[in-house]
């Protein structure tokens, strides 16, 4: 049974600034609760957590920051070196992790959404005889088990259809994903099945249907990935591990083995991001688990270090959800290219991807219009060609950077290894690299185990299989209901809450604000369409959240749904923040315009607006122009050359429509190319254009200046002549 250690001895806390501001009674808090995370034992096996709720960030720094030691310390918080904590501190050892940025901000929020054993690793396995792809397919797929059992509120099984066309394809891949179920053994999630033709396209209506043979449905598995990330982070924090996001390692420390005379890594000097705040965190052993910043890490213990990075570029996009069956993914087992894509639900959307290019490492990886059109057009091949795939229809892209390694300790140092790599350098630093995110609990088991031998902990066996995540082990199916009929809130948004927080999502409830209506009584939200409600924000503090950024992309999703939907929620999602976390106005300014730069080049609103620029082509048809200057001339009825929001107040006004200035600002503003407050036609005529084409799509003023003038011309009064004298 798991059970707090108390810590012996004085523990030194250079808090007289903190102590101050916070106050005696919350800095005496604090210091318990420093005491507390300090050391978990964990017995012959893991049962409750040491803390209730995850602790805060600041009784976390101060953990950090005055313990002696500890016995080990990672650096990176992504899905393994999350993973690592919680592996860690479950075995009994003395747990810290940092992490630079937000906890999965990197590779481990930008992947295809999906848990899964790798299809294409088994046909490569068979084709090539290739052991160790074999052996990591049936890792990923006890994996995959493992993952839907422990955190089954973020995941779920998903069907995959494999489209055939051609018929010595169907029997070739259908022994190909049979043998895929077979490896999965008792862990196989549901049997694959053939579907004909006419079934196929049932399934998937908008499916290509030229040549169509039939379609083979196998089974993988679908995740929250961000989310997914953060309740590991969550759950290592709550067994004991002191866990922070925000914290920069500027230098690894070291100290000389007195018995060896040789140098060890010994800790890292951590600089907190946020205050610019330096200190030490002292452990016996470091483990470095930056993904594609795995290399940077390994030149601060050995600048000499070879590199054994191989950066990939993985980019996604976002399409409508009508893209796709709500149920139902699809593969393309072979592109163009060779490549890969996949093509699944996600959040009530569509997601398309992903690409794989060489790249160089960076923080702020930016999506190519180059690799969204690549996209795109694999799409094209794929739906029916009464599905127009329109460049305007991709609402958000992202790119993530793939860590392939290659493992030093090979011969071979050119040949990239599919699974992951631990390796130990000589002053002792341990470096897990590579691999998936399906298999993060197996790397991080490794890592732990090899991170005991070394350094001879005294630790048991990995406990985190069937250890569940946080919010999962008292959630159900049916658990949105109890969040309708208790607290008011709507259907739509109860299900999000509970698919989303677990058996934490009656904390998020409480935190709801009343709505004034009569249905839904709480719960108000934060953009019209989309289930995120403003107590998401207060609660995603709780749950670490920094920054604005960290709010629109991984606390909710937003971010990578809808760019333009994002944008929309940001000063209110600022302003809530602010209150919570006693931002100024220039704070919040900062927080707006850092979050904007992030949507823009990060999220692929750069690539979404530079479909309509004011040097965009006009090609139009003579007709076309001349039935798009009379839709224009009707709201321009002063002939200016260009039309103002009160041009279009007066139009609404004349057909009973009401619309606030505030978003009639928004809409023109989306087509005011040269930003001087309106619209000529030449920027109306490129917009129709754009529309034309495919490259813009959804534009609020081309529908809502449409719609007027239909109403208009059906308020025309008919001529007495053609209405027979009115008789």
């Amino acid at each position: 049974m798991a059970f707090q250690k108390a810590v012996k001895g004085t523990i030194l806390v250079g808090g007289g600034a903190l102590a101050s501001v916070l106050g005696l009674s919350q800095f005496a808090h604090y210091r318990r609760k420093q005491v507390s995370l300090a050391y978990v034992e964990a017995a012959e096996y893991v049962t409750e957590p040491v803390n209730r709720e995850p602790p805060s960030r600041e009784a976390q720094l101060l953990t950090l920051q005055n313990m002696s030691e500890f016995d080990i310390l990672v650096i990176g918080g992504g899905a393994t070196g999350c993973g690592c904590a919680l592996d860690a501190v479950t075995r009994g050892l003395k747990t810290a992790l940092v992490e630079r940025d937000d906890f999965s901000s990197g590779t481990s929020s930008r992947s295809t959404k999906l848990i899964h054993g790798g299809v294409r690793y088994l046909q490569k396995a068979i084709m090539k005889l290739d052991i160790e792809q074999y052996r990591m397919v049936k890792e990923a797929l006890h994996e995959r088990a493992n993952l839907l059992e422990i955190a089954p509120h973020l995941s779920a099984p998903l069907p995959i259809m494999l489209p055939i066309y051609k018929w010595w394809q169907l029997p070739y891949y259908w022994v190909g994903i049979k043998l895929y179920d077979l490896v999965a053994g008792s862990n196989c999630l549901k049997s694959s099945y053939v579907l004909s033709k006419s079934r196929a396209l049932e399934h998937f209506p908008m499916l290509q249907k030229d040549k169509l043979v039939g379609a083979i449905v196998y089974y993988d598995g679908q995740h929250n990935d961000a989310r997914m990330n953060l309740a590991i982070a969550l759950t290592a924090a709550r067994y004991g591990a002191a866990t922070a996001n925000y914290m920069e390692v500027v230098s690894l420390l070291k100290k000389t083995d007195p018995h060896t005379g040789k140098e060890r890594v010994s800790g890292a000097r951590c600089k907190d991001v946020l205050t610019g705040q330096e200190f030490d965190v002292r452990a016996k052993c470091v483990i470095n688990a930056t993904g594609p910043f795995t290399d940077t890490v390994r030149k601060m213990d050995d600048k000499n270090a070879t590199a054994i990075c191989q950066p990939s570029a993985g980019v996604h996009i976002v399409m409508p959800g009508y893209y796709s069956p709500e149920s139902m993914g699809l593969l393309d087992p072979a592109t163009s290219d060779g490549r890969v894509i996949f093509f699944l639900p996600w959040q009530k959307m569509t997601i398309a991807g992903t690409t794989d290019t060489p790249t160089d490492v960076t923080h702020h990886p930016i999506p190519s219009e180059e690799d969204i059109n690549f996209i795109l057009n694999e799409v094209r091949n794929y739906l029916s060609c009464d599905v127009e795939v329109r460049r305007g229809d991709v609402l958000a892209a992202w790119s993530g950077i793939r860590p392939l390694v290659t493992d030093p300790k090979s011969a071979d140092t050119q040949s990239i290894s599919r699974n992951h790599v631990v390796d130990i350098s000589e002053s002792g630093l341990i470096t897990i690299a590579g691999g998936k995110w399906t298999t993060y609990r197996s790397m991080a088991e490794d890592t732990i185990n090899a991170a005991i031998k070394a350094h001879n902990f005294k630790a048991g066996p990995s406990r985190t299989v069937g250890l569940f995540l946080q919010g999962g082990k008292d959630w159900s199916p049916t658990l949105y209901i109890r969040l309708v009929q208790d607290y008011g809130l709507e259907s739509e948004v109860a299900q999000h809450l509970a698919a989303t927080y677990g058996d934490k999502a009656f904390e998020v409830a409480k935190m709801a604000s009343v709505t004034g209506k009569r249905w839904p009584i709480v719960g108000v939200r934060l953009v019209s369409e989309f289930p995120y409600i403003e107590a998401e924000v207060k609660y995603g503090i709780k749950e670490y959240a920094c920054t604005a950024v960290d709010m629109i992309s991984r606390r909710t999703r937003l971010a990578f749904l809808n760019v333009q939907a994002a944008e929309e929620a940001l000063p209110r999602i600022v302003e809530l923040m602010g209150r919570e976390l006693n931002w100024d106005d220039y704070k919040k300014e900062e927080e707006l315009e850092t979050a904007r730069k992030f949507l823009y080049y990060e999220m692929g609103y750069k690539s979404r607006s530079e479909q309509l620029t004011d040097h965009s082509e006009i090609s139009l048809r003579p007709s076309d122009i001349d039935r798009y200057k009379k839709r224009f001339h009707k709201f321009d009825a002063d002939q200016k050359g260009f039309i103002t929001i009160v041009d279009v107040q007066r139009v609404l006004e004349s057909i009973n429509v009401q619309m606030d200035e505030n978003t009639l600002h928004e809409i023109l503003n989306e087509v005011d190319l040269n930003k001087n407050g309106q619209v000529e036609l030449n920027e109306f005529l490129q917009l129709m254009s754009a529309i034309q084409k495919g490259r813009v799509s959804g534009s609020r003023l081309a529908i809502l200046m449409k719609t007027a003038e239909e109403n208009l011309d059906r308020r025309v009064p008919i001529p007495v002549d053609r209405s027979c004298g009115g008789l």
